[in-house]
């Protein structure tokens, strides 16, 4: 179990992230602190994927307010916790969750993206504290295999270059999150 924390650029966000990549799946756990539109909100996610890092299991709960969970086959098919099909997001494979860089490691991972190539996708774009999941377009382009990405937020027209570890953990992603010194 490894864990990780950024700050937020945008305020006085902070994010603790455990992240576990053995035993046939890679689990992330996370609470985030953080604000959007001027509203405080404090967030806590799981997710879980298979080792081609498509999302099997993801869930959100806002403190003192919503939760949803939605489970994926791997494949772009999605249901709620009560088995209702998520058609808005059908085809979707990744998700983006707004308030933390994590979600970036998914389709840096799972694309395997040459030096040069560009790859545009549909996600689950899920911002807090509302958490609907929403079809988004983006794309990434790996500058340096296993280390650099450009991320492109198509449906916003916004941009960044994101440095990642070995992981494929973000360690910048400028104006946005910046890695925390490692814990002790």
């Amino acid at each position: 179990m490894r864990e990780v924390r950024w700050a937020s650029e945008e305020g006085e966000g902070i994010e603790h992230l455990a992240f576990d990549a053995s035993g046939g799946v890679i689990r992330a756990e996370s609470v985030v602190v953080g604000q959007r539109y001027g509203k405080a909100y404090g967030l806590c996610y799981t997710v879980h994927c298979d080792m081609r890092w498509c999302v099997t299991y993801a869930a959100f709960r806002v403190m003192g307010g919503a939760s949803f969970a939605m489970h994926g086959d791997g494949r772009g098919h999605w249901r709620d916790a009560q088995g209702r099909a998520l058609d808005e997001i059908e085809g979707c494979i990744d998700i983006d969750i707004a308030a933390t860089p994590y979600t970036n490691t998914l389709p840096m991972r799972r694309l395997g993206l040459t030096r040069g190539e560009r790859r545009p996708i549909e996600v689950a774009y899920i911002a807090a504290p509302e958490l609907v999941p929403t079809r988004v377009a983006q794309a990434y382009v790996c500058i340096e295999p296993d280390r650099e990405y450009r991320y492109e937020g198509i449906f916003r027209d916004f941009t960044a270059n994101l440095k990642i570890d070995a992981d494929g953990l973000v360690l910048d992603y400028p104006t946005l999150f910046r890695r925390l010194p490692a814990l002790a």
